[in-house]
C-alpha cells in the first residue's frame, strides 16, 4: 500500500493522489497537521509534506516531483512518463520539475508573506519581484499551450500534474485571473475524473476505493 502524508488540500500532496488515481494505485492519504508533530519528524524529519510510504519497497520519501518520477518508474509503466526512447521524455522532465522548481519555489515565500507577515511588510520589492517572476512562468506554460492541449502534446503527463496543481494555487490563494488559454488549459485537466477523485481524497470528502 501507498501511504500520503499530506496537509488537508495541500497541492502538493494533490499531485501524487492525482498520478495514484490516473494510474489506478491504491492509496491511503494520512492528514498532517500544521504545525506538524514531533511524530511527523520522526517520520521524515524536515517537516515537509507531501511524505510517501511505500509499503511494499521499504521506501519514504519527500519532494513531490520526485515521488511522481518514483512512482512512475517504480509501478509503471505508464503513459505518464514516456519511455527514454520517445522525444517528449526531456520536455515531460524539464516541465515537471518547472511546476515546483520555479512555479511553486517563487509561491512559497509569498503564501508566506500573505499569511504571516506583517501587515507592514506584506508588501515589499520582494513580493513584487516574486509575482513576476510567477506571472512570467504562467506566460511560458500559455506559449508551451499553443499547438497542443497539453504541455507534452495532445496526453496528460507528469508535467501537467506538477504545473496543473501550482497554477491553482496562484488562482485560488492569490485571486489570480488566468489568461482564457491557461483557464481552458486548467478546465481540461481537472475535468478529467481521476483528478475529480484525487481532489475529493485531497479535501478529505472521500473514502478509499474498495
Amino acid at each position: 500500500m501507498l501511504r500520503i502524508y499530506n496537509f488537508a488540500r495541500g497541492a502538493r500532496g494533490l499531485r501524487i493522489m492525482w498520478q495514484c488515481e490516473e494510474m489506478a494505485l491504491p492509496y491511503t492519504v494520512e492528514a498532517v497537521s500544521y504545525p506538524v508533530s514531533e511524530a511527523y519528524r520522526a517520520l521524515h524529519s524536515p517537516g515537509t509534506v507531501p511524505f510517501l510510504a511505500d509499503d511494499a519497497s521499504g521506501v519514504g520519501m519527500g519532494e513531490s516531483v520526485a515521488i511522481l518520477l518514483y512512482l512512475a518508474q517504480r509501478h509503471g509503466p505508464t503513459p505518464l512518463l514516456p519511455g527514454a526512447d520517445d522525444p517528449r521524455l526531456p520536455l515531460v522532465l524539464e516541465l515537471a520539475e518547472f511546476g515546483e522548481a520555479t512555479l511553486g519555489a517563487a509561491l512559497n515565500p509569498l503564501i508566506a508573506t500573505r499569511f504571516s507577515a506583517p501587515e507592514a511588510e506584506k508588501r515589499n520589492w520582494t513580493t513584487s519581484f516574486l509575482e513576476a517572476r510567477v506571472a512570467a512562468a504562467a506566460g511560458y506554460v500559455e506559449r508551451r499551450l499553443a499547438d497542443a492541449p497539453f504541455l507534452a502534446g495532445e496526453a496528460l503527463t507528469l508535467a501537467d500534474i506538477s504545473v496543473v496543481p501550482a497554477l491553482l494555487m496562484w488562482r485560488g490563494i492569490f485571486a489570480k485571473l488566468l489568461t482564457p488559454p491557461l483557464a481552458a488549459y486548467v478546465e481540461r485537466a481537472t475535468s478529467r475524473p481521476a483528478y475529480g477523485r484525487a481532489r475529493a481524497r485531497c479535501d478529505g470528502r472521500a473514502a478509499p476505493r474498495p
